[in-house]
């Protein structure tokens, strides 16, 4: 498997292309603000054809290139429901005073949008990747993970010594910490964690060091009885 990124523009979120192998066809996780000019590079390093835009959240810095990167090769998005809204009108996601931030820039909806569901499985570019929704950091936060591989891209849920904050519009702590515990400690100590800020990590060294996680149980499900 083909994994690449890099940090895009002034927020540094992580975008990132992944294929089968270099000259398949792709996806591409993330495309946040001025992401396209180093995403064509990637895309021609790598000699890959984009098939869809996967979104973890609808926060500006992780969906700001998402409508020109699908208008100009005609593929569809892929985000939850619950951040949907967000594609069109960003500043629901981060506050009142979010406008100063655009510099007059209107954001639209790419003329195809999927809605991911929890659980589901996307079978995209020859490759399977099952979403997770991880609610928290926002209402619509999500995760994608290969499990033969043991590779999950965490979005704002996990980063290396830290979470997604919760302070923001559609945000909860207690909600992220239930997600931390469900999505998260749910995986073998050896997968590999690539966030939307930052380095990769590992579940196991976020087990064991993470101080967010020492709060998250692992999800058991449901039990019977006493």
């Amino acid at each position: 498997m083909l994994i690449d990124g890099f940090p895009a523009g002034s927020f540094q979120a992580n975008c990132y292309v992944v294929a089968p192998a270099a000259g398949e066809e792709c996806v591409i996780v993330d495309p946040g603000q001025d992401a396209v000019r180093d995403l064509e590079a990637k895309l021609r390093e790598h000699r890959l054809k984009p098939v869809a835009v996967l979104v973890t959240h609808g926060h500006l810095d992780h969906m700001w290139s998402v409508a020109p990167v699908c208008g100009a090769r005609n593929i569809p998005a892929y985000i939850h429901p619950d951040d949907r809204e967000l594609l069109s009108d960003p500043a629901k996601g981060i506050s009142l005073m979010a406008n100063s931030l655009f510099g007059g820039i209107e954001f639209t909806e790419p003329d195809d949008v999927r809605e991911l569901s929890d659980g589901a499985v996307l079978n995209i570019a020859g490759l399977d990747l099952i979403v997770d929704h991880a609610p928290g950091h926002t209402r619509g936060s999500v995760t994608f993970r290969f499990d033969a591989e043991q590779v999950m891209f965490s979005g704002d849920l996990l980063f290396a010594g830290s979470i997604g904050r919760s302070d923001l519009p559609g945000g909860d702590y207690a909600t992220i910490i239930r997600s931390l515990g469900r999505v998260c400690l749910s995986l073998p100590d050896t997968t590999t964690v690539l966030p939307g800020h930052g380095p990769q990590t590992t579940i196991g060294r976020e087990r064991a060091t993470n101080p967010y996680l020492a709060e998250a149980a692992p999800f058991a499900g449901p039990t019977r009885g006493l």
